[in-house]
């Protein structure tokens, strides 16, 4: 296919999206099952093209002045891939594309400025509804931060250091341009190209299969490395999920002492049980929610829970840019109760002198800050402590820990601060 015919597809799988609400992975697979004469670089251009579209709908969509998927792609074609109008019209002039432009297309798309008079929410990509807690939180830098959550993510990977080391693997994945990561010391990352470039297949990687390395964002590794797991700890990972961070910590703890495991819908853990025994991690009890009992032994027992509470993903915005049009006030509210819920639940698991690390991938203070403050009216046992104090990861993360008012220092890391996925984290000690 040329461009012009991938830009049609892209089109018709926005269409898909728009018109069926349905999630961007289940478009794009289905499109393809429909087009089996579609390549494999085919689908891949189409499916770049289509996510770059959700990162930056609402700026492409004030750009053109028009929100159809045909508007969308073509600007997008236009002006994220930096083909110009001239690029453009050599696409459409194909004779498997859409039709050519309009002179009001061409009109909208040779704008000069296009944003001097487009709210906060155009600015910086993000949905109108939630423009008020961006700039609250970001107050001047809330475009900057938006327009850092609409761009492309690379892909980071976390060295298994029971199995491997940081150089070798830096040595080994050469072929795929891995770099070292400035603040986690087991990270590595690997660059994704732009426009149609292909992403590299991490998990076709003998490393991976061999479980020396795991595909897992750098803030949560530094997230995973503040919790300070620290060998022949009781630790409890309260919504751990499919276990990106069980797996850190147990690399952490060196195998010793015992993460106990738990997530209140089973389903989200995955492939947890294959990725524990490629990684040779040996101290995971699992807690199965079924049992209604299952956490009673643990309770006022635990030096560490981690509470990787469930939340809107905004800090993930990168990855999962459909998500960023889905998310609601009512899912909003929810998240709240449910952090709430997790908190409470966490402050009867800790010891007395124990300690709750709370962590988001959210940027949203009403999932952070307040979650933290309104845990503290009803928990006055516990005292906020500076994140990061003996870690492997102290001295980077100075920079990314904030004074947040009332409460004591937290942290917070952001694509546009540090190069990470959004992660909020505070530390809670329970008073001996």
């Amino acid at each position: 296919m040329r461009d012009g015919g991938r830009l049609g597809a892209a089109i018709e799988v926005l269409t898909e999206i728009e018109g069926r609400r349905r999630p961007v992975a289940d478009a794009l697979k289905e499109w393809g099952l429909a087009h089996r004469f579609a390549g494999s670089g085919d689908r891949i251009a189409i499916g770049n093209l289509v996510y770059d579209v959700l990162r930056c709908r609402a700026s492409l969509a004030h750009r053109a002045g028009d929100a159809s998927p045909r508007a969308l792609a073509l600007t997008a074609y236009a002006v994220a891939w930096g083909h110009g109008l001239d690029g453009l019209d050599r696409a459409l002039a194909d004779p498997h594309a859409p039709p050519p432009l309009s002179a009001a297309e061409r009109q909208a798309l040779a704008r000069p400025d296009p944003f001097a008079d487009a709210p906060l929410a155009v600015r910086a990509d993000i949905p109108e509804w939630l423009a008020p807690s961006f700039e609250r939180v970001f107050a001047r830098e809330a475009e900057a931060e938006g327009r850092a959550l609409a761009e492309r993510a690379p892909i980071d990977l976390r060295v298994n250091t029971l199995k491997s080391s940081r150089a070798a693997m830096l040595d080994e994945l050469s072929h795929l341009k891995a770099t070292a990561t400035p603040f986690a010391p087991n990270a590595l990352r690997v660059p994704v190209g732009v426009g149609p470039a292909k992403p590299p297949h991490i998990q076709s990687e003998p490393a991976y299969k061999k479980g020396l390395i795991e595909i897992q964002d750098e803030g949560s590794q530094i997230a995973a490395a503040l919790a300070h797991a620290e060998p022949g700890e009781l630790v409890l990972d309260l919504c751990a999920g499919a276990g990106g961070k069980t797996l850190a910590m147990a690399a952490e703890m060196q195998n010793r002492g015992t993460i106990h495991v738990f997530d209140a819908d089973k389903r989200r853990f995955g492939d947890l049980f294959e990725r524990l025994e490629r990684a040779a991690v040996r101290l995971v009890d699992i807690r199965h929610p079924d049992r209604p009992d299952s956490l009673v032994p643990l309770e006022g027992r635990m030096d560490l829970v981690l509470v990787d509470a469930p939340c809107t993903g905004t800090g993930t915005w990168r990855r999962r840019p459909d998500a960023k049009w889905r998310v609601a006030p009512n899912a909003l509210a929810g998240r709240m109760r449910e952090q709430d819920e997790v908190l409470t639940k966490a402050a009867r698991m800790v010891r007395p002198g124990g300690r709750i690390v709370y962590i988001t991938c959210s940027v949203l203070p009403e999932e952070n800050e307040d979650r933290i403050a309104a845990f503290l009216s009803l928990h006055g046992g516990f005292t906020v402590e500076t994140p990061g104090v003996g870690t492997t990861v102290d001295a980077a993360v100075k920079p990314y820990v904030r004074a947040a008012a009332g409460l004591g220092d937290v942290v917070r890391l952001t694509p546009r601060t540090a190069k990470t996925d959004g992660f909020f984290v505070a530390v809670l000690r329970k008073r001996a």
